[in-house]
């Protein structure tokens, strides 16, 4: 099943249905008007069926004192550390099980990663709406704040090496294409 990534447009959105009736709603009725303000770059999924899946990007900022005290400790003094939010993302229940939900943090990383290239961004931030949500993000590297397990967070240093390591295997021919 061929994936596309694009911005969100004029795409179907009424029958979105990811399970999670915060997320579908917000996809449904806000999204668009998110996006228009600036407030939120919304990328969809796409397949032969539609929209399969979507996230959302902002630029972000991290309290120094929310990091975990051996990663602050070696950053300047700033009241704020700049950083990317994936701040929704939602495959639709008929992809349940498919890897749509890895395809869209892993494009979700490869923008913000390309983005860092121009305006710093020392971690990408997620909001985990609840346990099972945290399982998923953690499966991809990503590491709870101590003060606020749901909100986790991935150095775009540890993101860039990952994809580096993920080209290289692809390139080596170790990790099919």
């Amino acid at each position: 099943m061929p994936i596309r990534f694009e911005p969100l447009k004029r795409h179907g959105r009424g029958a979105f249905a990811s399970g999670v009736p915060a997320l579908d709603e917000w996809f449904r009725t806000r999204a668009t008007q998110d996006q228009r303000r600036s407030v939120a770059q919304v990328f969809v999924a796409l397949d032969e069926q539609g929209v399969v899946g979507f996230y959302s990007l902002s630029m972000f900022t991290l309290a120094l004192e929310s990091l975990p005290e051996r990663l602050a400790r070696k950053l300047p003094k700033y009241d704020a550390i700049p950083a990317a939010l994936i701040g929704r993302l939602a495959r639709h229940e008929r992809a349940k099980g498919s890897g749509v939900g890895d395809l869209l943090v892993a494009d979700a990383v490869k923008r913000v990663l390309a983005a860092a290239e121009s305006v710093a961004a020392y971690a990408i931030v997620v909001d985990a709406k609840d346990e099972r949500g945290r399982g998923f993000y953690e499966s991809h590297g990503f590491i709870s704040l101590p003060s606020r397990p749901n909100r986790l967070f991935l150095l775009t240093e540890t993101a860039a090496a990952a994809l580096n390591l993920a080209s290289f295997g692809r390139d080596a021919g170790l990790v099919e294409r």
